[in-house]
């Protein structure tokens, strides 16, 4: 990780692939996104309860602090967490010269170069965000996921405006399944994410479990409410695994469907196909695809 700490305020140098333009896009897609607030260019977010407004400035990453000048330590935890939000340690050369030789990704790299897999680097967070988004629309996921928060979970005010924190397992686990059900959850999503909330305040889940698995997708589809999609997705978004590969993806499928000019979405069949190339790097052309399907850079 390369940063500067200047005590009122950090710097993070990012490698050169890097477009923080490009993730502002990914980061603003939802007018119903309660965790970050985008204004006038600047991301604005809670990190371990300290407000954070996050900017590009003289080819650095300059994070500031509105409300309280953090210790030290506290702004060495922002600078890390951001670090891994934008996947900054992934050296994506390799990634890059397979994608420029291959029909599918050639023309995204070159439009979108520079993006990159923005994460979840909390796996609660992660897990509760897969788990509402199955079979039901991005728009209704990002409804629950708000009503969620706002009912459970914390948040800083800052200039007349709320900034949330996401809830803890430890509240989330002392939770009855109608405490969610009335949230519009349904009965079983409820139970899956009060059953990971207290796997996790029991230790028996945790991050860094997972991550010395040797069959971390096994270990993670073992969780009660967890499948294929879901584990890739966690894999992909929270735990960096570049060939994490969410085939059964919605937005995956109209991705292609639409690029490739295809009458219908493709089929997992055909899909293998397609991603003969992207051995190693999946999750990244499947991140790639989902960008196409948004608007063009601000």
């Amino acid at each position: 990780m390369k940063w500067t700490d200047f005590e009122s305020y950090i710097e993070i140098s990012p490698p050169k692939e890097f477009d923080f333009d490009e993730c502002l896009i990914y980061l603003d897609r939802s007018n119903l996104e309660v965790l970050h607030q985008i204004k006038d260019g600047a991301i604005y977010k809670v990190i371990n309860k300290i407000l954070c407004k996050i900017e590009w400035m003289n080819d650095c990453i300059k994070v500031e602090f509105p409300l309280e000048i953090p210790s030290a330590a506290e702004r060495k935890k922002a600078a890390e967490y951001i670090w891994e939000w934008f996947d900054l340690e992934q050296n994506l050369e390799d990634f890059y010269q397979m994608a420029i030789q291959d029909e599918i990704l050639k023309t995204l790299v070159d439009k979108y170069y520079g993006l990159r897999i923005i994460g979840v680097p909390d796996l609660f967070e992660a897990l509760v965000w897969a788990i509402v988004g199955q079979q039901i629309n991005l728009t209704f996921a990002y409804t629950l996921k708000k009503r969620y928060i706002e009912q459970f979970g914390e948040c800083v005010i800052f200039e007349g405006g709320q900034f949330w924190l996401f809830p803890s397992p430890e509240k989330i686990a002392a939770l009855n399944v109608v405490d969610l059900k009335q949230l519009q959850f349904t009965t079983r999503k409820a139970e899956y994410v009060i059953g990971i909330a207290q796997e996790m305040v029991s230790g028996r889940l945790s991050k860094k479990l997972l991550l010395e698995e040797r069959d971390v997708q096994k270990s993670l589809m073992s969780i009660r409410g967890i499948g294929a999609w879901t584990a890739n997705y966690v894999m992909m978004r929270c735990l960096h695994q570049s060939s994490a590969f969410p085939i059964a993806d919605v937005g995956l499928h109209n991705a292609l469907k639409a690029l490739l000019n295809l009458d219908e979405k493709p089929t997992i069949k055909e899909i293998e196909v397609y991603a003969a190339n992207w051995q190693g790097w999946q999750a990244y052309a499947t991140f790639y695809l989902w960008r196409s399907l948004y608007g063009e850079k601000i």
